[in-house]
């Protein structure tokens, strides 16, 4: 059935009406981060800046020391991805291919940890990870992340793995395969596009995490991303607008170009699965 034009045309004028609205934020936040402190102060705002002022950049990199917490979320948060994947690649694998008792108690684990308050846990969190020295330091924090992120993570591969046909895995099986060069070359290309959805969840929540960082971290020179933006507000609830908005600028860089990169292998990894299956 083809489309009348007169409905091709609303569709692509809510189309571009989505957009805008997704992007208006950050234009916003763009346009902010480049007006001078007189446009803050002006009565009525204004979307775009009367004069381009770089003012902000220059006291959000040299005052707060940004670049080497902008370094320290990289780190931490490619860790905690790569980590996550390993773990729960075999591990919603076995979820979801055989069938035993712990199936319901593991499944019923993953949902009530999504519902659980973060702060009732932070504390005894902090007693256990301080006896094994890994409070203020980089690998603790990780592992917290890994912890809080695997159940999320397992609930994606685990619908991924069951979408995944068992006839394929049988007729590797009848050529000789073993169950391992089963998953490896049966397996993952099939599942490549939950794999990078996985990752994207998993890299865009320990870059936005503030709370286990905060009472974990002490060392200035382990501070993450999110820790040094909300230096931007002081002691008196007085927030510096033009050095906020332009670190956050600078902090939407490295996971667009994250997205951006993992989303031509999203892409990829569904026309493979397209064609395999």
């Amino acid at each position: 059935m083809r489309t009348r034009p007169f409905a091709r045309v609303l569709q692509y004028v809510a189309v571009l009406a989505y957009l805008v609205f997704l992007a208006f934020p950050l234009l916003w936040l763009i346009s902010s981060s480049l007006k001078s402190p007189r446009e803050f102060a002006a009565i009525t705002p204004t979307l775009l800046p009367k004069n381009i002022d770089f003012s902000n950049y220059t006291n959000a990199l040299e005052e707060q020391g940004l670049v080497r917490s902008l370094g320290n979320s990289l780190q931490i948060s490619i860790l905690t991805t790569i980590l996550v994947l390993i773990v729960a690649l075999p591990v919603s694998y076995a979820l979801a291919r055989f069938r035993s008792r712990l199936r319901p108690i593991t499944n019923g684990w993953i949902l009530v940890s999504q519902v659980f308050p973060v702060i009732l846990i932070v504390i005894p969190l902090f007693m256990i990870l301080r006896p094994l020295h890994l409070t203020n330091t980089i690998p603790g924090v990780v592992l917290v992340y890994l912890v809080w992120s695997l159940p999320f993570a397992l609930w994606m591969l685990q619908g991924y793995v069951a979408a995944v046909p068992r006839e394929l895995e049988e007729a590797a099986s009848v050529d000789g395969a073993s169950r391992i060069r089963t998953i490896i070359a049966i397996v993952m290309p099939l599942l490549r596009p939950g794999l990078i959805a996985t990752a994207m969840f998993t890299f865009i929540s320990a870059w936005n995490e503030f709370f286990f960082a905060l009472v974990l971290l002490q060392d200035p020179e382990l501070k993450t991303l999110p820790l040094v933006l909300a230096r931007f507000v002081g002691a008196e609830g007085q927030v510096q607008f033009g050095p906020l908005a332009a670190a956050s600028v600078l902090a939407t860089v490295p996971s667009l170009v994250f997205f951006a990169f993992l989303q031509r292998r999203l892409t990829s990894g569904l026309m493979s699965g397209a064609v395999k299956g």
